[in-house]
């Protein structure tokens, strides 16, 4: 496309392959099925949030749904609704997808992001939110909801740190953390901490990231998360589109390689229904229903 800059990798990818501008899900299509409300927390910190119920779509009533939380990128709690989907949450509220699953709450906490007088955003996640996100996550499973089973914690670039933060200040309120394109991740003591709790983690992030290099940044503490009892690393070569393209978005920096939650979001499956990438072929529904599966069967929540 001719009105497209030419991403700096272009020359690189496999051959035969081409170069794709964005996903190919229509956004938007589930924003009504999230309610969107308010919560005010201990410390006065006030924060949105948007949450779906299972049980408004056709699910029975029951105590033990698991609940996924997505915390969203920089900046993206800046476009409005359309926050859902770049959280990567939205698909996961179709009919389709929770049937895989079985069913599941879906909750998206909002930080109170701004842009300054040079125009970068400030109010994205830190230290400070930890405490009244995670008030707001209990809160909203006490009123909310008949009750949870396993807590995942879902996490895109800023907000997949904000993961590993809020796991490591209250690891005994989530149970799986799945944060995509990061490289702070958690100290060994943290990671010893989650193992003596049975947590799972699924670490993903593109080996072509552009924020993180991975030889330097992410390389050397894979082996630190490999110590987990229960952990699956997930590095691609290359991210895909659901047209099997290599994904491209300019966000005043080429970026795309850095977006590998646009096809976490696509659930790791190209448009014609084949995986995305060998090593978790059920994409991450089935990777979803597989880690229920085995924590069933342990006696875990």
């Amino acid at each position: 496309m001719a009105d497209r800059p030419t991403p700096p990798w272009a020359d690189q990818i496999p051959e035969g392959g081409f170069i794709s501008y964005g996903p190919t899900y229509k956004v938007g299509q589930y924003f009504d099925r999230f309610v969107t409300d308010w919560f005010t927390a201990s410390d006065g910190t006030k924060m949105k949030y948007y949450f779906f119920d299972p049980t408004g779509y056709g699910w029975p009533q029951k105590g033990d749904y698991p609940i996924l939380i997505f915390f969203h990128g920089t900046s993206n709690a800046l476009v409005g609704d359309t926050c859902i989907n770049y959280t990567g949450a939205e698909l996961y509220a179709s009919d389709e997808y929770q049937k895989r699953i079985g069913g599941a709450y879906i909750l998206i906490p909002v930080a109170n992001e701004y842009r300054d007088e040079t125009g970068r955003c400030q109010g994205f996640w830190s230290k400070e939110y930890i405490e009244p996100a995670d008030e707001l996550v209990q809160s909203v499973i006490a009123t909310r909801t008949n009750g949870v089973g396993t807590r995942f914690a879902f996490g895109n670039s800023s907000g997949a740190r904000f993961v590993f933060r809020i796991a490591d200040a209250h690891p005994e309120n989530y149970d799986v953390l799945i944060p995509v394109g990061t490289s702070d991740v958690s100290t060994e003591e943290k990671i010893a901490e989650f193992n003596a709790r049975d947590m799972y983690l699924l670490y993903s992030i593109c080996k072509r990231d552009e924020f993180n290099k991975f030889e330097t940044d992410v390389e050397p503490k894979l082996p630190r998360l490999k110590a987990m009892k229960h952990c699956t690393i997930f590095n691609p070569e290359w991210v895909y589109n659901g047209d099997g393209g290599v994904a491209s978005i300019m966000g005043g920096i080429e970026m795309g390689q850095h977006c590998l939650m646009n096809a976490v979001q696509a659930d790791l499956r190209l448009d014609n229904g084949k995986p995305m990438y060998e090593i978790l072929p059920n994409g991450i529904t089935g990777y979803i229903a597989e880690v229920l599966a085995e924590r069933r069967a342990a006696g875990l929540r």
